[in-house]
């Protein structure tokens, strides 16, 4: 087992990315006739989307968990490209691509009408050798400031020459992971990790009929094709760590599966995160099965937050929660920016919560109801003693986003209560400026007009919710009856 002190260790992790990147692009919009030309519907577009796609979406999960992360690959000299690079920058991936301009960056259009994909159209043409060799030549001078590095292997041409990629790495005594596409396993000799699902490892000559036949044809391409330990992804399954002298299972960790896309790419990039911290790969193993659990319950190509991971290993690995995950201020606004960036809805509510109670509980869920994300503001300590009184709080600041932090209904807390540590702000106002919610919610019998912060989320075009308190739930009243 692990210290989870390691959560707070991400931003040393400095892992290189290598593969095949894409553009994934999506538009959507409602479809209500059939074409008089052909039958197919007609799909009216009202909304456009991109996404980072393939090598790029296994250097953004592992940008969303806080590591440092470079990205190499192949792009056309095109728009699609720009846009590429573009929707990289914004998600803190240092991308370092080859752009050419004899094939077009690769993209995957996907029209979708109802929660449905109607077609997909790709543009892609298979990379040039001579392309291929020049990554290799990049992939040299940039190796020495990584100590892992990940293949991400989509059969597209840019990993032409990954046999001398890997050995470059391993001579150099760097750890190198591999999600493979090639059914000869071979062209990944001395590879530390292969990461291939169920279907990839049947089409290697793997055998999967029975637990013994998985050890046995796992083990014996290991040794054929020099590799030294295969995670074998096994969809309802879970997951097998495989080394030459074990087997260690992990079950599947979903309660309801939304959308399984990208779903190897966190795995991976969850795995090198972890092992980049230190783990070894068993341990490393049941952290990618649990974060893999928590992005197929989404929709879409996911990511994984360090606190979303934190809080299911404490549930899932360790029985107690006395090491605390605080996350860094300004890390907290990053992940906030990157789940904007995913098209999640952000919520903010705000308030001392000194005495966690049945009404908090109540009150939290439903403001998390109103969105995909739930950010609390929390008054430290000096100011609930400005606004409650002498004796107040009862419990600390650090005890207070501890039990806040562990509910299920709450992502991210934050503190405030000064400003540049020596002027004093009992409201959220400059928090509220700096997250800039979708939706802001309040408690009792305000109007949304006198809520702090209504004005800058308004002008967002942001909504203001007001939740009514249970009744007969105080963190007074329950003073008051101790006291008593």
């Amino acid at each position: 087992m692990f210290d989870l002190s390691i959560f707070s260790q991400f931003s040393n992790n400095n892992i290189l990315v290598v593969g095949d990147v894409m553009l994934d692009r999506y538009w959507t919009g409602d479809s209500q006739r059939i074409s008089p030309e052909a039958p197919v519907p007609v799909v009216k577009i009202s909304e456009l989307d991109d996404k980072v796609g393939g090598a790029a979406n296994v250097a953004r999960n592992i940008a969303h968990l806080d590591g440092k992360v470079t990205l190499m690959g192949i792009i056309g000299q095109d728009e699609n490209g720009e846009r590429l690079t573009q929707l990289l920058e914004e998600e803190q991936v240092n991308a370092k691509l080859l752009s050419q301009s004899h094939q077009p960056t690769i993209t995957k259009l996907r029209v979708i009408s109802r929660q449905q994909q109607v077609v997909r159209l790709d543009f892609e043409e298979a990379f040039a050798e001579e392309h291929a060799q020049a990554l290799v030549e990049q992939f040299k001078a940039e190796l020495q400031h990584h100590q892992f590095v990940v293949f991400s292997d989509y059969n597209k041409g840019s990993l032409r020459f990954i046999g001398e990629m890997i050995k470059i790495a391993r001579d150099a005594g760097k750890t190198v992971l591999v999600d493979p596409k090639s059914k000869d396993l071979s062209d990944y000799a001395g590879a530390s990790v292969i990461t291939p699902n169920k279907t990839e490892f049947v089409a290697a000559g793997g055998l999967v009929h029975s637990e013994e036949a998985i050890v046995e044809s796992a083990q014996q391409i290991m040794t054929n094709c020099n590799i030294e330990s295969i995670l074998l992804t096994r969809s309802e399954q879970g997951m097998s760590a495989i080394t030459k002298s074990e087997k260690v299972d992990m079950p599947a960790q979903v309660l309801e599966v939304s959308d399984v896309t990208g779903a190897g790419d966190t795995v991976i990039a969850t795995l090198a995160m972890m092992m980049a911290s230190g783990l070894e790969l068993a341990d490393a193993a049941k952290v990618a099965n649990l974060a893999a659990g928590i992005v197929v319950a989404k929709l879409g190509a996911a990511t994984v937050s360090p606190e979303e991971l934190y809080r299911v290993v404490n549930k899932h690995l360790f029985a107690s929660k006395q090491r605390h995950y605080q996350t860094p201020f300004e890390d907290v606004l990053q992940h906030i920016r990157f789940a904007r960036q995913s098209g999640e809805k952000i919520v903010f509510t705000n308030g001392c919560f000194d005495i966690l109670h049945a009404g908090h509980v109540h009150y939290l869920e439903q403001a998390k109801a109103l969105g995909d994300r739930l950010v609390v503001g929390l008054n430290n300590d000096a100011s609930i003693t400005r606004l409650k009184g002498e004796g107040r709080p009862v419990n600390p600041l650090e005890q207070r986003a501890t039990v806040i932090s562990g509910l299920a209904s709450v992502d991210w807390v934050i503190p405030f209560g000064e400003i540049n540590g020596n002027e004093f702000d009992d409201t959220p106002y400059e928090l509220i400026k700096l997250i800039a919610p979708d939706v802001l919610v309040k408690g009792g019998d305000y109007t949304p007009e006198t809520i702090v912060g209504a004005d800058i989320v308004q002008l967002n075009g942001g909504d203001v919710a007001v939740i009514e308190f249970v009744d007969g739930c105080s963190t007074t009243k329950i003073i008051e009856k101790i006291k008593r």
